[in-house]
Parts: C-alpha cells; sequence; structure tokens
C-alpha cells in the first residue's frame, strides 16, 4: 500500500500504550515535536466495529501522522475495523501481535498469535485489501520457549508474504504464563541483536526496533542498525525528550521544530496544552482526564517536584485549565529567575 506521509517519520515512534497514549496526549506529544510518529492505544477490532466512534477514534488535525493500532484475529472484522480506523483519517493501520496480557490471549490476538503466522498473513492481507493505507504488524521476538531467531525469522518471512511492509519487533520474547504484561515489558532479556539480524535478511523491508529505549541518544545508535526507533514509556514519563526529536533525528525533514529543550521553551508548551485543555473542559470533561499527561514534563529542576504536586492535587479543584497550569508554573519559573 501506498504511504500516506513521508516514511521518514517512522525514524522515531512512540509506542501504543495502553490508558497512556490518548488523543490528549497526543496533542502534548505533538506540542513537543512535529515529526515523531504517535500511536493510538490498542483498540480491538470489536470496539471499533461496534463501539463509540467520535470517543475511541476521535483526533485532532494536528496530531498527523497518527497510526491506528488494532487487535484482532477475525479476518473480516479486522478488515471492517481498518476500513473504519482509514474513514477517521488514520494514515496508517497497526496490527497487534505483540501484547501478552491474559484477556488478550482471551481474545486470541497480541502475542499468541505469533504461533499462528499463517492466520497473521491472512488478517494483514485482508486488512490490506480493505484500506490504501499502509498496514504493518507490531510483534514480539517469539513467545515462550519458542523465541530462537530462526523462528523470529520465519514468522515474518511468512507474514511479509501477504505484501506487509513495515514490522516493529519488540526486542524481548513474552512469557504467556506466569509473567504479567508489566513483567514482560522487564524480565524477558533484551535480544537486539536478532532486531539487527532481521533487517540484514531482510533489507527490502522496514524494520523497527522497541524495548528498553528510554533516549535519543540510545535512539540514534539502534537507527545505525535497523530503519526506525519505538520508544514508549520514557516517552511518557518523560516526554520532554521529544522536544529534541525534530532536530536530532528529522534535522532533514522540513517544518520541525526548533529550539533548546529548557525552561522557557517547556513552559511554552504548558500553557499551549493548557489552552486546549481548557476547551475540553468546557465540554464537560475533567481537567485531571487532561492533566494527568501534562504532570512529568518538568524532570529534575527545580521546582518539578512542586509543579507535579499543584498539578496532581489541585486538578480536581478547579475548571480553570489556564490558571492551574500559570499557578504550577509559577514554582518553575520562580526558581529559573532566581538562579539567572
Amino acid at each position: 500500500m501506498p504511504d500516506t506521509f513521508d516514511p521518514a517519520h517512522r525514524r522515531l515512534v512512540v509506542a501504543p500504550m495502553m490508558e497512556l497514549t490518548d488523543r490528549h496526549y497526543r496533542h502534548l506529544a505533538r506540542l513537543l515535536t512535529r515529526h515523531t510518529l504517535l500511536y493510538t492505544e490498542m483498540l480491538t477490532c470489536k470496539a471499533v466495529i461496534h463501539g463509540d466512534r467520535p470517543y475511541l477514534l476521535g483526533r485532532h488535525e494536528s496530531e498527523t501522522p497518527v497510526v491506528l493500532q488494532l487487535g484482532g484475529s477475525d479476518v473480516g472484522e479486522m478488515a471492517q475495523a481498518a476500513a473504519i480506523g482509514a474513514d477517521w483519517g488514520y494514515e496508517e493501520i497497526n496490527m497487534n501481535v505483540g501484547c501478552p496480557s491474559d484477556r488478550v490471549q482471551a481474545g486470541r490476538f497480541g502475542a499468541c498469535l505469533m504461533a499462528e503466522p499463517q492466520l497473521v498473513r491472512e488478517v494483514v492481507a485482508g486488512m490490506q485489501q480493505a484500506v490504501d493505507v499502509p498496514v504493518t504488524v507490531k510483534c514480539r521476538l517469539g513467545i515462550d520457549r519458542d523465541d530462537s531467531y530462526e523462528a523470529l525469522e520465519s514468522f515474518v518471512e511468512q507474514v511479509a508474504d501477504s505484501g506487509c511492509r513495515y514490522f516493529t519487533v519488540h526486542a524481548r520474547k513474552a512469557w504467556l504464563d506466569g509473567l504479567s504484561p508489566k513483567e514482560n515489558r522487564s524480565i524477558p532479556p533484551l535480544r537486539y541483536e536478532y532486531v539487527y539480524r532481521l533487517k540484514q535478511a531482510f533489507p527490502q523491508l522496514h524494520i523497527s526496533i522497541n524495548g528498553g529505549i528510554d533516549t535519543l541518544d540510545a535512539a540514534l545508535q539502534h537507527l545505525q542498525h535497523v530503519d526506525g526507533v519505538m520508544i514508549g514509556r520514557a516517552a511518557y514519563y518523560s516526554p520532554a525528550i521529544l522536544a529534541e526529536a525534530d532536530q536530532r533525528i528529522f534535522a532533514d525533514l522540513p517544518g520541525g521544530l526548533q529550539g533548546t529543550v529548557d525552561i522557557e521553551s517547556l513552559a511554552s508548551v504548558a500553557r499551549a496544552y493548557a489552552q486546549y485543555m481548557q476547551t475540553w473542559v468546557e465540554q464537560g470533561v475533567r481537567p485531571s482526564a487532561l492533566s494527568r499527561h501534562l504532570v512529568s514534563l518538568f524532570q529534575e529542576v527545580p521546582g518539578a517536584r512542586l509543579w507535579r504536586r499543584h498539578i496532581s492535587e489541585q486538578a480536581g479543584k478547579t475548571r480553570d485549565a489556564v490558571a492551574l497550569v500559570d499557578q504550577a508554573l509559577e514554582y518553575i519559573v520562580d526558581h529559573a529567575r532566581r538562579s539567572a
């Protein structure tokens, strides 16, 4: 399928994270970086087909480019959900073949599907027939004891027969029995070399790496071996790292956000997000549902702890998002002025 945005955006990607990468976080991320590719939370195909689509799929044009990640294994339902996502303006549809949770396994999607590469191939092929945007796959190295490099290469080879060109590989296997989703993000060892070998074996495919990557320095190192890097919780719990992405990762692309990551630039982002928050508060959204994404914007600077406390404790007591953020910023700005 043709790309609907410059493939260079895939050099750096913010991972799909349940209950984190909603439309409000994505707006904050886009205030920090214009070029980094963003993902939705994973949505099941059944939810997309039968659920509240404005709530689940609603997005602002500023989020572009953004990927819709789907979970499921029924060819027809996944194709239908993909078509709905494309109609809602998503530039890419991704199939989740990596989530290890019990709930996901019970629904027969996520990492357990690595044991069924032909089914994944059929699902991806069906989705591609339904949409005119790229269909991509995010997977693990393997599952349980079936985690050899050879098994990973065989899986990718079979799925690629569908015409899929883009794979993101979390460089850990998934234990489907005995480890929680949180434990599956840290206990299975990272094997970056498997993903590097995969790129060597399939030079015609776009291979991105995921897992344990929490700095742009690390991302640049990985980009010497693979086509793209996906970062997860570091981009959520330390979102300011995204403020350097356009300069350091996407310097050749036009229209990137420029400038150093300093108190003044992050304060400008916070104020812009506060204005965004206020529009939603006036539509009835709780301020705390919006401000939670902003709490970690300042890290390891004087006043950051007081910033976090003020946002966390006061968001439930006001409907003036702009004042909430301005008051919290006083802790940061006052410290900066005194030290100037």
